[in-house]
């Protein structure tokens, strides 16, 4: 396989060599389709070499390897409900890929991942060896936009001011928003939001935009549970949990807005009507 190469640390994504690969890479998960899904799995076969490449990729000096481990948790979530759909008794109707296909596929992500952060000290060899499944697929590494529907603005200002609300207890304005979900939460018909949400997913699965989005909910998480820039304190109690799930609902119902009707979507986006413009879109004539 050749020397091990070396290289200065690396601080960030935005200092990393092989940054256009790994956002190319990245931005392609929430996008990928049945198809692509069969052809990674299909393409990813388990060697001696691969499994040495991967070792030294993951060793722990290399390059952002905690930011790795974090995506290879993203990737999971992503495809956690295809994976175990067996567990989830009644909630299959979605799936058109076998289990083991996307499991075996996610393999082949990984592995991605893992070359593209860890490039810089890889041997060509070793990094062509664990993006060979990956690259049999996708020649190149443009940055793929996920579609986020007809709302897309809505359901992007949301997913942004969900991380504000993480530094609430240095921002007045991010405690006032907070409070203000938590009253607006007291009203909440718990049966209505439940209903609404399933529609809401029906229609994700209907759309094609059920791995977008289990993307938005580990988006809204991992904004909520960042830690306070000033204090670096961060806080996941049961109020937290209650402010997340609101947030999460309202961003995957305007997700799918044009799937469904405006009421359904009223539903699910009341609670945080503070987070986003109070006017919904003219209806076209």
């Amino acid at each position: 396989m050749g020397h091990r190469r070396t290289t200065l640390p690396i601080g960030g994504l935005d200092a990393h060599p092989n940054a256009p690969e790994i956002r190319g890479i990245l931005s392609r998960l929430p996008c990928v389709t049945d198809g692509e899904l069969e052809a990674l799995a299909d393409a990813w076969h388990n060697t001696t070499l691969l499994a040495e490449a991967r070792r030294r990729s993951l060793e722990p000096d290399s390059p952002l390897v905690v930011e790795v481990l974090t995506c290879f948790e993203t990737a999971q979530s992503l495809f956690a409900p295809e994976i175990h759909a067996a567990d989830l008794a009644g909630d299959d109707g979605f799936l058109t890929v076998d289990p083991d296909v996307v499991s075996t596929a996610l393999k082949a992500m990984r592995d991605a991942i893992a070359a593209a952060y860890a490039q810089p000290i890889l041997t060509p060899a070793e990094h062509g060896t664990l993006m060979k499944a990956w690259r049999s697929v996708y020649a190149t590494d443009h940055v793929v936009d996920p579609d986020l529907g007809a709302r897309a603005a809505d359901v992007a200002l949301l997913l942004d001011a969900i991380p504000r609300l993480a530094a609430r207890c240095h921002d007045a304005t991010a405690a006032a928003e907070y409070a203000s979900i938590l009253v607006a939460s007291q009203d909440v018909d718990e049966d209505m939001r439940c209903a609404a949400r399933d529609e809401a997913w029906n229609a994700a699965v209907l759309t094609s935009r059920h791995r977008i989005w289990q993307l938005v909910q580990c988006s809204g998480a991992e904004g909520l549970h960042r830690y306070c820039t000033v204090c670096r304190s961060r806080e996941r109690d049961e109020l937290t949990a209650r402010v997340l799930g609101l947030c999460v609902d309202a961003a995957c119902g305007l997700l799918v807005a044009g799937a469904l009707d405006d009421d359904i979507v009223d539903v699910l986006v009341e609670p945080v009507q503070c987070l986003i413009p109070a006017q919904r879109p003219s209806a076209e004539t």
